[in-house]
């Protein structure tokens, strides 16, 4: 797992990043401007930073460029913003930017790049982020370009420019354990009860025990889901226990 800093100035998405990620296991230190986050940087060496475009007293392009020309950019640096432009990112990606999130960041799209950003740190890719520089890219709502290096034609937003415009990964195949076969001859309750016990706990052997992607994939609050998953006597270490097999 690792050390991840989050940038940001507003507090709900730090609450909200600091919570996926550490029930990822990531230990993730919060920063809520540029000063604070360059005493993290130092401080912590992180192996990640996912830092805000936009805040009040230094942005964070200016951050980015800082840290690359003072020799700090070590590791790999995703950028967050609800308004950066082509050009924003564009110049982000000629600093040094790993690649790009566009607010709202949903959580399936926070953990893709997380997962990219750690795999090019510790030597498992090249870096998005140099390729992207490269691509043609357009606004939201105009015509897109065909890069060279996709097969089909395809739309770029800012965020896919800045990722090379790869596509999400094909579902797991859970395999016979996906299968269950349930007892009909019984009180329709009982019959509900086993069917939503064995439903809960493929999702967490799925998920590897997260609580958090459990509650995404399922539709359900975190708390109402904790309620559920005691009501059926669900045993919520045995996601974690299969994924470590």
């Amino acid at each position: 797992m690792a050390n991840i800093l989050v940038v940001d100035d507003e507090l709900g998405i730090r609450d909200l990043l600091s919570e996926i990620l550490n029930d990822e296991g990531h230990t993730v230190d919060l920063a809520e401007n540029a000063a604070q986050a360059r005493a993290a940087r130092l401080r912590i060496r992180p192996d990640l930073v996912l830092l805000d475009i936009w805040m009040p007293d230094t942005d964070g392009v200016t951050l980015l460029k800082e840290w690359s020309t003072g020799g700090l950019l070590s590791m790999p640096v995703i950028m967050m913003s609800g308004h950066a432009t082509i050009e924003t990112a564009v110049e982000a990606t000629k600093i040094g930017a790993h690649s790009f999130l566009e607010k709202p960041i949903t959580m399936q799209k926070l953990l893709k790049a997380v997962e990219a950003g750690l795999s090019r740190n510790s030597g498992g890719g090249n870096g998005i982020g140099a390729a992207a520089t490269a691509l043609p890219v357009r606004k939201p709502g105009m015509a897109g370009v065909m890069p060279p290096m996709l097969q089909q034609p395809t739309e770029l937003t800012v965020e896919a420019a800045m990722t090379g415009g790869q596509s999400m990964p094909a579902p797991v195949d859970m395999g016979p354990q996906a299968r269950q076969v349930f007892e009909l001859d019984k009180p329709l309750r009982d019959a509900r009860d086993d069917f939503e016990k064995c439903y809960f706990e493929f999702h967490l052997a799925k998920e590897g025990g997260s609580m958090t992607r459990v509650a995404e994939k399922t539709g359900l609050e975190r708390t109402h889901l904790y309620r559920k998953l005691k009501q059926l006597g669900v045993d919520l270490s045995r996601g974690k226990r299969s994924s470590a097999a």
